[in-house]
């Protein structure tokens, strides 16, 4: 087989041009086993990657510009342009031009996955601030890829070496949860998560904990009913349909305990209660994942961090996480793929 065509192509949107991922982008990128895994395509502009490598001193990171995603080079760094031209660079500043250019760079890369002119999309940070409209909301790369490609269902998964957790509720305000959930999304995102284990981690019987959405796990209905009225039966159907599926466990004591490393994975019930675990322990190599599309996509877990952008100051080691699982779910997915033919 040519190593070539087999070589995993992987797209990387460029995220808030002000924002640190250009800067984290080009730090993964000088890793040489990047190159080595997998060809590079980033969705932006050339001349954001001159500026951030001229103002950073990244003078050995150099790159293949393009406009045409059939013209890109394999064993080089292949900057696809999405415009005639970039935003005005001013590192640490939102604007809203630089809001419109990486949801621009962001569709321009859906629509390549959508086609199949590249394996996997990679998405730097970026500020809902300047994108997010009244008339036409923005409420995240997970949100926006799962309308963009037709899918109903999908489950936002952050991932480390050791742990994966998904959230039946993801960005939504807290207010709204409680409200939210039903035994049908948790035997959905649950379910999702399974599929997930298996086809993109290739964990033949994976074992999920799930949170209660109450302190102490609803304290036997002392503290709230959602775990007996809801929790609980979706657990027991989940059990029934032949799942490993255990809980509901209090997030507190699961987490203190460290029970989380005796599982495949965890579905927390909200967004901070999955996160703030996860990011506590894996933060600077976690990976946000979009499970349940059928299409490959991963980002660091951080955001834009205005604050130290431009200089030199980002952390690249969950861009370069990001990248690299990227990679292995494009390769987990083919042989699942090979074994079912």
């Amino acid at each position: 087989m040519n190593p070539k065509n087999n070589k995993p192509k992987i797209g990387i949107t460029i995220g808030d041009c002000n924002g640190v991922g250009p800067e984290v982008t080009i730090k993964a990128l000088l890793d040489s086993r990047m190159i080595k895994s997998f060809i590079p395509v980033i969705y932006g502009h050339g001349k954001i990657l001159s500026y951030y490598r001229k103002s950073l001193s990244f003078e050995d990171f150099n790159f293949h510009q393009t406009r045409d995603i059939q013209s890109v080079q394999w064993k080089k760094v292949n900057v696809l342009n999405v415009a005639d031209d970039c935003p005005e660079l001013n590192p640490g500043t939102e604007s809203e031009l630089a809001g419109q250019f990486a949801l621009k760079a962001f569709e321009a890369g859906i629509t390549d996955l959508k086609e199949g002119k590249i394996d996997a999309l990679v998405t730097a940070p970026v500020s809902k601030n300047n994108i997010h409209k009244d008339e036409k909301p923005f409420l995240g790369h997970t949100e926006h890829l799962a309308r963009a490609v037709g899918s109903e269902k999908s489950l936002m998964m952050m991932v480390s070496e050791t742990q994966r957790v998904g959230l039946v509720t993801a960005h939504m305000p807290l207010s709204q949860v409680a409200s939210s959930i039903t035994k049908e999304l948790i035997k959905e995102k649950c379910e999702l998560m399974i599929a997930s284990l298996k086809n993109d981690f290739g964990i033949s019987k994976p074992k999920i904990a799930v949170l209660g959405l109450n302190p102490h796990a609803g304290e036997d209905g002392i503290l709230g009913k959602e775990e007996i009225e809801i929790i609980k039966p979706a657990i027991h159907e989940l059990k029934d349909k032949g799942h490993y599926v255990f809980g509901p466990y209090a997030a507190d004591g699961f987490y203190g305990m460290l029970q989380q490393n005796k599982f495949d994975g965890v579905l927390a019930m909200y967004h901070d209660q999955g996160l703030i675990p996860f990011k506590s322990m894996n933060f600077g190599n976690g990976v946000n994942f979009t499970a349940g599309l059928p299409v490959v996509r991963t980002s660091p877990d951080h955001g834009t961090a205005f604050g130290i952008a431009g200089k030199n100051l980002a952390d690249e080691g969950s861009m370069r996480s990001a990248l690299f699982l990227a990679v292995d779910i494009v390769k987990t997915q083919r042989q699942e793929a090979e074994y079912a033919e």
